[in-house]
């Protein structure tokens, strides 16, 4: 509901107010309460994101330390199996290589070729893809129980730091953008946590590995490769900038919309009760 159309609605109410009942009388007043305190609300900017962040850096230093506070060594296997899962599978894709020069090739040249040592070669690849599966699940898992419990204690720190606030942040504040740090917030970094950071150093340990493996079996593609790596780099760098703002505003957005539904719909709930809604 408008804040125009409440506002003249109390005001009118008001007016006749020499005829009105106790009851009505408090019900005005209460209104007019929700409505000064809606004013107010709504006059101030919500907390939302700021339009560039200062210093990322040393926000990503500060969430580790907070992370590794609790879960230090469960961080210290998580990367030593994403190294495990690497190597594991860059060892299967080395094969490829050996498949054609050691076995298929002196297949075509023999008449009765014998299946044994190719078979054993086969069964020591699926063994390093099982250990890089197992890697990548137990991982994952222990990721789960990271994140979920960092999150916990966040949230519990936040909620027990709210209770310190005094009244008029909450006056002052939209609930709607208070609510927003609890769920939008905190699952933002969730998603850092639990995906981001592990897909970097899996990815950083990929690609210096692969580029190792590169560098042993061709030179020259080497090089062709890493200036279209070049090109994508610098792609996705401009395309990561833009997006990195659009997901500033969509966070300031968030807050936004949640104060706007919570104050709103509780000042429409408060006239709709005391039969105060504009009557056409």
């Amino acid at each position: 509901m408008d804040l125009e159309r409440m506002k003249n609605c109390w005001i009118q109410t008001g007016s006749t107010g020499k005829f009105m009942s106790l009851r009505r009388r408090a019900a005005v007043i209460l209104m007019k309460r929700q409505v000064n305190k809606m004013a107010g609300t709504m006059r101030k900017t919500p907390r939302g994101a700021k339009g560039k962040v200062e210093n990322p850096g040393k926000l990503f230093v500060r969430l580790m330390k907070y992370v590794f506070k609790d879960y230090l060594w469960q961080c210290i296997l998580v990367f030593v199996l994403i190294l495990t899962g690497v190597i594991a599978n860059v060892q299967g894709t080395m094969f490829t290589k050996n498949l054609i020069d050691d076995y298929i090739t002196p297949f075509l040249l023999t008449d009765s070729p014998d299946f044994g040592p190719l078979a054993q070669a086969i069964g020591r690849v699926a063994v390093f893809y099982a250990v890089g599966v197992v890697a990548t699940y137990l991982y994952n898992r222990i990721m789960v129980n990271v994140t979920q419990g960092t999150l916990r204690n966040l949230r519990n720190e936040l909620f027990e730091h709210m209770e310190t606030l005094p009244i008029k942040y909450f006056d002052t504040h939209a609930h709607g953008d208070i609510m927003s740090v609890y769920t939008n917030d905190i699952d933002t970094l969730r998603q850092m946590i639990s995906q981001s950071i592990p897909q970097i150093i899996n990815s950083g340990i990929t690609i210096i590995s692969v580029f190792i493996s590169m560098l042993i079996l061709n030179i020259p593609l080497t090089v062709v490769t890493m200036v279209m790596v070049a090109v994508m780099v610098l792609c996705t760098k401009a395309s990561a900038g833009r997006s990195g703002r659009y997901f500033l505003e969509q966070q300031v957005n968030l807050g936004k919309v949640n104060g706007f539904i919570e104050e709103m719909m509780n000042g429409q709930k408060v006239v709709k009760v005391f039969c105060h809604e504009e009557e056409k």
